[in-house]
């Protein structure tokens, strides 16, 4: 099979073509270097590529694929080149984050999630760039420089798992774990025309996740298909002792996915997030024919209202803020990481490893979640802020208690261009509408890619009650196969 033609399938078309050996893993593994060296030097979408491990890897696959008895089950992910975004552990190996302040820190143990993947068989291809500690909506905010939307070179591909989505965008990957904390998978795949999941919080373990908010920082994939998120979602879930906020949750049935029908199902569109005030004309269009979609084929929309949602934006920088602060004092140039050269005293080495070795959206947030948590503010604005979550949480459940999914925009808007996020923070903090209140929620969501009016990628996105996976990824399957989903871009 020639590599333009591997590079094509999905990470499951891939792993079954690897088991009935018509693909060797190392051709897998070969056409998405190939596919990487031509690209990269203009997307940008990898801090570290692991050329040499790769192959070597994808070859004792394939060796174990030859010698295996017959009838041997395979791991569902056998041989399939994958990548992790740079906030992810991997023994070994460098984890940046995207900073100055990690550039050259070496983990020590690999992450929960992206041992899972190992385990599955997938091959882990590089390490992918990001907002700083995923802090940003556009991944210009990383020390390494911009990536570059894998379809258009005068456009961000959203952030901050940008690099994540840029890679299985250009087909140098087959699918990417990336980390969403207010959307930072399910945006970026929107902008690229990509499938993002953000699973139910605590169903896949934090532990080598480098935190940036605790209480909403989850790993979740990045595919060209629905079936890839579930595989994936099924890989990485599971209770972890390493992770006290893991849990167990129910595993996605693939089959029943194929068959499910939106007949008869009644969805709610939040109108605080479908307004034409505050939406691209491309995405309110892109919305009304999914509506009329779901209509025809059975379902029953309802705009319905939850007020508290108007707060969602504010609330989710208030208590991400608070909690980036708290979680980044560790960088202190006393343990590990940079550490600034040529100080005075003990205080003089803490103000100049963090004014060297943060980056300017990154010290924003640590300023403002100092401010929130000080004594002066810490009632009227963290404690109401946590106040209104338990809200934004109590709306959502009344709001599944007659529905069984919710539907909206994953964005207001289409792929921004270069430097435009990086003029307005306040403004780009906006494009967070859609997505900060199933992170604030703790819900699962995904994002579903559509073609705008112009023809550029955009995405609609569900959510569902907590451990709703199996409702959520069925309606995505459904919508992939019988709506106007955007064709796999693996010759971008």
């Amino acid at each position: 099979m020639e590599r333009e033609t591997i590079l094509h399938l999905s990470a499951l078309e891939l792993a079954k073509a690897i088991r009935k050996q018509e693909i060797t893993s190392e051709q897998a593994v070969e056409a998405v270097l190939e596919k990487t060296d031509k690209t990269e030097t203009d997307l940008h979408a990898y801090v570290s590529v692991f050329r040499e491990d790769a192959p070597e890897i994808a070859r004792k696959r394939d060796a174990f694929v030859r010698e295996m008895p017959e009838g041997t089950e395979l791991p569902p992910l056998w041989g399939v080149p994958v990548a992790i975004k740079d906030n992810l552990l991997l023994q070994g190996k460098k984890t940046t984050c995207g900073s100055k302040m990690l550039e050259n820190y070496i983990s020590p143990y690999t992450a929960t999630c992206v041992e899972k993947l190992e385990k599955a068989g997938a091959i882990v291809i590089g390490k992918t760039n990001m907002d700083e500690f995923g802090m940003g909506v556009s991944t210009e905010n990383s020390f390494f420089g911009p990536t570059i939307h894998p379809l258009d070179p005068t456009r961000v591909p959203g952030g901050s798992s940008g690099g994540s989505a840029a890679a299985v965008g250009s087909g140098s990957a087959f699918a990417a774990l990336g980390t969403d904390t207010g959307g930072s998978v399910r945006q970026p795949a929107a902008y690229c025309g990509l499938f993002g999941l953000r699973p139910t919080y605590g169903t896949v373990s934090r532990h080598g996740l480098v935190a940036f908010s605790s209480s909403m920082d989850v790993a979740g994939p990045i595919t060209r298909s629905s079936l890839d998120l579930a595989a994936i979602y099924n890989i990485v879930t599971g209770a972890d002792d390493k992770d006290m906020t893991s849990v167990c949750a129910p595993s996605v049935d693939l089959l029943a996915m194929k068959q499910y029908s939106p007949k008869g199902k009644r969805i709610g569109i939040p109108k605080q997030l479908f307004s034409e005030e505050k939406m691209d004309q491309e995405i309110l269009k892109a919305m009304k024919i999914a509506i009329e979609e779901l209509e025809s084929s059975g379902a029953r929309i309802d705009l319905i209202d939850m007020p508290i949602l108007d707060y969602a934006v504010a609330v989710y920088y208030i208590l991400s803020s608070a909690e980036a602060s708290s979680n980044l004092s560790r960088y202190d140039g006393i343990r590990y990481g940079y550490r600034a050269s040529d100080v005075k005293d003990l205080a003089d080495l803490y103000t100049k490893t963090r004014s060297e070795g943060f980056g300017l959206e990154v010290k924003r947030r640590i300023l403002l979640g100092n401010y929130v948590l000080s004594s002066e503010h810490f009632e009227d604005c963290y404690r109401k802020a946590e106040k209104a979550r338990d809200q934004v949480r109590s709306a959502f459940d009344e709001a599944f208690s007659e529905h069984d999914l919710l539907l909206s925009p994953t964005s207001p808007m289409v792929a921004p261009k270069l430097g435009e996020s990086l003029k307005d923070p306040l403004a780009a903090y906006v494009s967070d509408l859609c997505t900060v209140p199933a992170s604030l929620a703790g819900i699962p969501a995904v994002s579903i890619p559509v073609q705008s009016s112009t023809g550029f990628p955009c995405g609609i996105q569900l959510m569902a009650r907590k451990f709703g996976e199996q409702e959520l990824l069925g309606a995505s399957y459904f919508h992939e196969k019988h709506c106007t989903s955007l064709e796999r871009r693996g010759d971008a």
